[in-house]
């Protein structure tokens, strides 16, 4: 058996055996963080739900062994008096809507037009949208108007974020972050700069909902995460214009002045990785480069993929 082969068995052995070992749900909870606006979650991962005298709309699903989605549905039928209405997803990975079915009962799925051929195609555990919008979306239900806004491609073809304007709140699944994206697998890099800037000018957000980690006060942190990003992008492309290879680039390119956002030591290697990827697809060289590099490149972004 080849050395590569035996490296990624063992790996995979591994990693399924970690999976296992973990102990799911352990921290389950509901926030309310505005009038109608309530964050929910557990295993470092959340959603949010709208209440209103109507009925009730549940932001996203969750990871598919933590059981959180069961759960979630109970707790809402023991609170409130009143059924979900509407179930929106906001992406369409499948970490963030495993389970959402459990709401397909009593409620219509919305979704951005992109997700439903993905759900589809890659078989999600997950509810099917019924609706489906390109650009912005109003829902409005009892005495609470929700906007659903789809800025461009970013972490997914497909994301969108869900406004609460009278609220001052905004959920914003993986795109808020409290520190860097793990890789930008599946992000388009030039849009998601651009979205960022658009979610930094949003009128009417006091509050902001990420999918993972502490709840955000103000907009700051999206041009933040730009800055990040676009200071990443030129660094990363200036060496490959100079000509050098992913593993120099590897070890020349530092973002210390970043360290706020956090888990920079962690992650600043499938950052650079991922975004040489992306650079590596989107532009044509001066110099051509070579396969082995390539080839290296792409064994580096599927290394370094992860849930979040």
């Amino acid at each position: 058996m080849k050395r590569g082969l035996v490296l990624v068995i063992l790996l995979a052995s591994a990693l399924s055996a970690a999976a296992q070992e973990r102990r799911w749900g352990q921290d389950r909870s509901i926030e309310q963080v505005s009038q109608s606006v309530y964050r929910w979650g557990s295993d470092g991962q959340y959603g949010a739900y709208v209440l209103t005298t109507d009925g009730i709309i549940v932001v996203d699903g969750h990871y598919c062994p933590s059981g959180t989605m069961d759960w979630l549905k109970a707790e809402l039928a023991r609170r409130h008096d009143v059924p979900v209405r509407f179930l929106v997803l906001s992406h369409d990975h499948q970490d963030h809507i495993c389970n959402s079915q459990v709401f397909s009962d009593t409620a219509v799925t919305v979704g951005h037009r992109n997700i439903r051929p993905h759900i589809v195609r890659e078989n999600r555990i997950s509810a099917v949208p019924e609706v489906t919008f390109e650009d912005e979306m109003d829902l409005h239900l009892g005495d609470v108007k929700v906007t659903l806004l789809y800025v461009g491609p970013s972490h997914s073809d497909n994301l969108i974020h869900v406004h609460v304007p009278d609220e001052g709140v905004l959920i914003s699944i993986d795109v808020a972050r409290n520190g860097l994206f793990p890789d930008l697998r599946d992000m388009d890099v030039h849009g998601m700069l651009r979205g960022l800037k658009t979610l930094s000018r949003l009128d009417n957000v006091d509050v902001v909902l990420p999918g993972h980690g502490p709840t955000l006060l103000g907009q700051d942190n999206f041009m933040r995460t730009h800055d990040f990003l676009q200071t990443l992008h030129d660094r990363v492309l200036d060496q490959m214009i100079a000509g050098r290879t992913l593993p120099e680039i590897r070890r020349l390119v530092r973002m210390d002045e970043f360290r706020d956002l956090g888990g920079l030591d962690a992650a600043l290697d499938t950052n650079i990785v991922t975004m040489y990827d992306f650079l590596y697809r989107y532009r044509e060289p001066n110099n051509r480069i070579s396969e082995l590099e390539a080839v290296s490149c792409i064994e580096n972004s599927s290394a370094c993929r992860t849930s979040d």
